[in-house]
């Protein structure tokens, strides 16, 4: 009796044992690369699935099955696909896919791959793959799936993404190998490409070296441009100091003349020194616009030398070397033809100048002595000076007449009496006949003497018949 329940005692614990280790083996656990697939009676109208974790299996009602979640790596040779523009293209790629582990996706997983081996999922991704690429590349043009590869990418994941979750797979990459075309098309337009590429660099770099040209060109100009005018500046600076030196003297020698005509102004008569003022002003005013011109025909020589030095450069770094030395070669001669123009207006101006200066300084020293030896009488003064000129006054006259044949000389009168003094004729005797003596006087002080027939002093007058109404004076010639 006792050793009886003895053993139902161990019968029971062995059966409870048993039940705990047969539950314990329907306890099953997901790994992490893997779904749980319950199927039977789960409650749910379809097969539980179990992305890791764990659940418990019931015996005889329900049964598991494993889906693996390791990618699979499927390879897509797509030949001869239409393209929007019905160009054949091949698209050789590889695509990624795995089983989905989204609760929605798995189920389908779990209701068309459970039990297939990888190499029958493989097939039926395939499929669906080449099915959507043409698709997609049906829908679009060569020059995009080429140029855009992204869009292309794009436009390839969603509808093979879409397609392949249908049966609970995810597409996990897309690389696109190689993209062709029968006709050479894409080729044609790389090499094109690769032309307008070569061609855009090729203008970039002879842009640059004429860019580089262009600089280098123009900083030789300016800097000769720089150099002629630093020297053009040089040389009016010298030439503006040497002139107002030469102002510097001429104002020391206009200050000595005025004081000398000052002093002269005191001794000598007013229109004396009237006459010499003026003339020293003209002398200076001629002076001061030959200065003026002078300087002025300098600038402008200076002026148009450096513009055609500058023209010439510019031209010269255009062309080549050679005629850059030329042309400053050229223009180095017409700079010293000019310079040499000027310099010899200068001094011929200059020379001149000081001529006239001279001779109204001669002059006016020749006024002062010729004063000086009058003691200060002008009337004597201008007697002396008009005794000077008298013979050649007289041979002037002399050349006006003659050439002019005088037969005679007639003189009419009234008649009338006048005033008691004889009539009109014997005033006119009388008178021409009172004239030899001043004019005797006149000739004497210029060291002549006057004719014969003229040179005798008489007492009177001669008288003249004036009892007819007319008288007749002949002279022969």
């Amino acid at each position: 009796m006792g050793s009886g329940i003895v053993i139902f005692g161990a019968a029971i614990v062995g059966l409870v044992f048993l039940m705990l280790l047969f539950l314990i083996t329907r306890y099953k656990r997901c790994p992490s690369d893997k779904i749980l697939v319950i199927y039977g009676r789960t409650g749910q109208g379809s097969a539980k699935t179990l992305a890791g974790g764990a659940a418990f299996v019931w015996p005889v009602i329900q049964d598991y099955q494993y889906l693996d979640l390791t990618p699979i790596s499927i390879d897509v040779d797509l030949r001869g696909a239409l393209s929007k523009q019905n160009i054949r293209v091949s698209v050789p790629s590889r695509f990624t896919v795995g089983v989905s582990n989204e609760p929605g996706v798995m189920v389908n997983a779990a209701e068309r791959l459970l039990g297939k081996s990888p190499e029958e999922v493989r097939d039926i991704s395939k499929d669906i793959i080449f099915g959507q690429l043409r698709l997609v590349v049906a829908t679009m043009d060569i020059e995009e799936i080429n140029s855009d590869r992204d869009k292309f990418l794009a436009n390839v994941s969603s509808n093979v993404g879409a397609e392949l979750r249908k049966i609970g797979l995810q597409l996990i990459n897309v690389n696109v190998t190689d993209i062709q075309d029968e006709s050479g098309y894409i080729e044609a337009l790389g090499k094109e490409a690769a032309a307008k590429a070569i061609n855009d660099a090729k203008q970039s770099v002879a842009e640059k070296n004429r860019d580089g040209n262009i600089g280098e060109a123009n900083a030789n100009k300016d800097m000769r441009i720089q150099v002629s005018s630093a020297d053009a500046l040089a040389k009016v600076g010298e030439a503006a100091a040497n002139a107002k030196s030469i102002d510097g003297e001429n104002e020391a020698a206009i200050s000595i003349a005025n004081s000398n005509a000052e002093r002269r102004q005191r001794e000598a008569e007013a229109l004396r020194l009237a006459t010499a003022s003026e003339k020293i002003q003209e002398a200076k005013a001629l002076e001061e616009a030959y200065k003026a011109e002078q300087e002025a025909e300098m600038a402008r020589a200076k002026r148009e030398m450096a513009t055609k030095e500058a023209d010439i450069i510019v031209q010269a770094e255009i062309a080549k070397r050679q005629i850059e030395i030329d042309a400053e070669a050229e223009a180095e001669q017409t700079r010293r033809i000019a310079k040499g123009e000027a310099d010899a207006i200068y001094l011929k101006k200059e020379a001149e100048a000081r001529g006239i200066l001279e001779i109204l300084n001669r002059q006016a020293e020749g006024f002062e002595k010729i004063v000086g030896a009058t003691n200060g009488n002008s009337r004597d003064a201008v007697l002396m000076i008009i005794a000077d000129k008298l013979e050649e006054l007289v041979a002037t006259q002399v050349e006006a007449i003659k050439n002019i044949k005088i037969d005679k000389v007639t003189v009419w009168e009234n008649g009338s009496g006048g005033d008691g003094d004889g009539n009109a004729t014997s005033r006119f005797v009388s008178g021409l006949y009172k004239s030899v003596p001043p004019m005797n006087d006149l000739f004497n002080m210029a060291g002549m003497d006057l004719p014969n027939y003229l040179g005798g002093k008489t007492e009177a007058p001669p008288t003249v018949d004036d009892s007819s109404e007319d008288a007749t004076i002949e002279v022969e010639e």
